[in-house]
């Protein structure tokens, strides 16, 4: 393949380069399901024209649509706007969600991937209809909604990402991957099959997927929040509402978390004081992800435990 397609520098000048570039830039993410005949040919359109205006992110294409995360230089928004809203029909004014935190950089580095799945859900059943999904609340309707006895919230999020934050008395389908929570759903939930369920994730691919589930297995009163927490906080914040999401939302992107309310929900995995900063161990044979304090960062030098630190150039994992 063209050189130009891919990227040819090592990772650390890529990161030094994106540091450099990291002021005026906005992060925003997009998804739709939609079927594409040649995503290897939608993916290179995209990292030609992404690459020539300094576009960061991560982005995945398959059969079944697109998922996408990027960071764009203010400047050069409006161009790759227009860009996204051409580059297929079902593209045309899609929501792009911008991120609550643009102070901080997102990406560092162009990443497209052609995948199977745009989401790992473990779902290959034939007749299994993504279009047929819930019912879309908008942050109005949600708030109307949060304290309703005969309404439950529903996470479809990771552990690690619902530890830092959530909606107030939300629950969450247990499970280590998307694909395990998708596998428990229909039995966990089967207690609440007569409440209403509102699903929600991130930016709302996830709970697209689980509420076309739910249904397909027989729920009825299957709702997801439109765009996921992201859409939720910023319309909340455009109208002055009230946030009924409590705590840090994580991200999968340098930022790590986005900080919404003042809440501090989790603790840090060394002293057990309440923290919410995430990173990943930095002892080569570990990269843990786990919450740690200011202080423990500190003494710790960002490793993960004490065996890190001192074995830092050993791999003694199994």
């Amino acid at each position: 393949m063209n050189s130009k397609l891919n990227n040819t520098f090592c990772k650390k000048d890529l990161k030094k380069k994106a540091t450099y570039l990291q002021h005026n830039r906005i992060t925003i993410s997009f998804y739709k399901y939609f079927y594409i005949n040649n995503p290897v040919q939608v993916r290179n359109e995209l990292y030609l024209y992404f690459f020539k205006y300094n576009v960061f992110g991560r982005i995945y294409i398959s059969t079944e649509g697109v998922n996408a995360q990027i960071s764009v230089p203010y400047r050069n928004f409006v161009k790759v706007k227009h860009f996204i809203y051409n580059l297929h029909r079902n593209l045309k004014n899609i929501y792009l969600n911008i991120a609550i935190d643009n102070k901080n950089l997102s990406f560092w580095m162009l990443k497209i991937k052609v995948r199977k799945k745009l989401v790992s859900d473990g779902i290959y059943i034939p007749n299994f209809n993504n279009q047929k999904k819930g019912i879309y609340l908008n942050f109005m309707q949600v708030n109307k909604r949060i304290n309703d006895p005969n309404t439950i919230f529903v996470d479809v999020r990771n552990n690690y990402e619902y530890k830092v934050g959530h909606f107030k008395g939300s629950v969450r389908i247990p499970g280590d991957t998307f694909k395990q929570q998708i596998n428990n759903s229909v039995s966990f939930l089967n207690k609440f099959k007569k409440k209403n369920i509102v699903m929600y994730c991130t930016g709302g691919i996830r709970c697209e997927i689980a509420t076309s589930w739910m249904l397909f297995n027989g729920f009825k009163k299957i709702y997801h929040i439109l765009g996921g927490i992201i859409r939720y906080v910023n319309d909340s914040n455009k109208k002055n509402c009230k946030i009924n999401f409590l705590g840090s939302n994580f991200v999968f992107d340098d930022r790590m978390i986005e900080k919404i309310t003042q809440q501090v929900l989790s603790y840090c995995y060394n002293c057990k004081k309440s923290s919410d900063k995430y990173k990943n161990c930095i002892n080569n044979f570990c990269h843990k992800l786990f919450i740690q304090c200011d202080l423990c960062a500190n003494q710790l030098k960002s490793y993960c435990s004490l065996i890190c630190m001192n074995n830092h150039n050993k791999e003694f994992f199994k």
